[in-house]
Parts: structure tokens; sequence; C-alpha cells
């Protein structure tokens, strides 16, 4: 799809894929707790989905909070489970207003039972939107998730339901958490650091990834924009030539 934006015509990727990363030190430069930058992270999210959708984006999936990120200390992980409820809360209404498919992945066990139960409503409600689909990813890291797909891809090939040489690719991915969405054409990480932290390793093989100083509570739609026009300047061969 192309769209005309900053009077150019660009090639819109179908589905972004975005580490939010940097809401801590954008409260410590406001000598603010990291957990208010952790609720105007949240706030920039909402803005962003919107952003997406208006530029031509149809996948929208951000990393949350990951695997790691238990090991922070215990009064910002609380704080952050506070905010996620309240954030899973308020999405079940901007999901009817505007239209907006969610879905969560990860190791969902670990959360508490109301989370869980707000994560099954949310994505009850919208599952019929045709708007923006929207993933969140939370307790994710990609290398559980690949562990946990061979689990379960081996239960079932061990049951009989299909030969050892039977196994491709696309068997294995239809496994992942990310089953029912097309693979990222573009990953966005805020904040200056240039590594995946354990993010859609399968998925991300042949995305383009674009890298911003700007910390994630600053991210706007310019900047997505931007990330847009760095995406178009790539040759996207897949191995060919």
């Amino acid at each position: 799809m192309e769209k005309e934006l900053n009077g150019k015509m660009l090639v819109i990727p179908e589905h972004v894929a975005i580490i939010l990363d940097g809401n801590g030190r954008w409260a410590k430069k406001r000598l603010m707790p990291r957990n208010y930058g952790h609720s105007q992270g949240a706030k920039t999210v909402e803005q962003i989905c919107e952003d997406a959708w208006n530029i031509g984006i149809k996948y929208l999936t951000v990393y949350a909070f990951s695997t790691e990120n238990w090991r922070r200390p215990d009064k910002e992980v609380k704080a952050l489970m506070r905010l996620l409820r309240k954030y899973l809360k308020d999405c079940i209404e901007r999901t009817a207003k505007n239209n907006m498919r969610v879905r969560v992945i990860g190791e969902k066990s670990r959360l508490d039972d109301d989370i869980r139960a707000a994560i099954d409503e949310l994505e009850e409600v919208s599952a019929a939107n045709t708007g923006l689909n929207f993933t969140i990813a939370l307790n994710y890291g990609s290398r559980d998730e690949m562990v946990r797909a061979m689990r379960h891809m081996a239960q079932d090939c061990k049951e009989g339901a299909f030969s050892v040489e039977e196994i491709t690719e696309e068997r294995f991915a239809s496994y992942l958490d990310t089953k029912d969405l097309p693979d990222p054409d573009l990953m966005i990480r805020t904040s200056g650091e240039q590594r995946l932290s354990n993010w859609l390793l399968w998925q991300l093989a042949y995305a383009e990834f674009y890298f911003t100083d700007v910390l994630w509570p600053d991210f706007d739609k310019q900047e997505l924009i931007r990330a847009v026009e760095y995406y178009n300047t790539r040759e996207r061969r897949f191995g060919g030539v």
C-alpha cells in the first residue's frame, strides 16, 4: 500500500513491531519516579495506535513487559501491574470507539487471575473489529515462546498428528503466539538501544530495523513517519538479488 505522507508517496509497512524503551530515563530527566514514565508511555501507546491506523499500518505489535522484566524492583513491577490493569480496562472502551482488534501474546500463566480475565474479555469483545490489529506482548520472551511452541509441536508429533518429516517452517510458525499475524515488516526500538532483547526472534527474520534516540514517551506521529521513510530507503530482497 502506498500513501502520501509529508508530501512524499511512501510504501506503508503492513506490520510494525515496536520495543517501547526509555520510560524510566524520560522520567529521570524530569526528576520524576520511573512509574510516572511508564504512565506517560501508556498514553503514547494509545496515541500511536491511532496514528498508525491513520497512516495506513494494519498491524501494530508492542513489547510491553518481557519475561526478564520480573527482575526489576518489586515496587516497580507492582506499579506496572496496576498500570496494566487500568490500561486493559480502558482499552475495552477504546476498541469499541476505534474499531480496533486487540490480542495479547506471551506466557500468561504468571499473570494474576484478574489480569488474565481482563485479557480474555478484551480479546473477546474486540474479535470482530476490523480496524487496527493491535497486539500487546506481556510476559513475553521469544526464546520462551519458541520452547513452548516446540513442546506443543513435539507432543502433537508424538501423538501421531504428523511425522517428523512433515515438520516445516510453516508448521512450526503455526505453534507460535503470533500464528494469526503476518511477520513484521518494520521493527522500531526507541531510546537509542540497538538490540532485540529477546523480541520476536523468529518473526523478525526479514524485517527492517529502525533505531531512534527518542525516548518512548516522546515518540509521536512524525517519528513514526520518519521510521516509515527509512523503511522506504531499504531494498527488501528476502535473500534474492
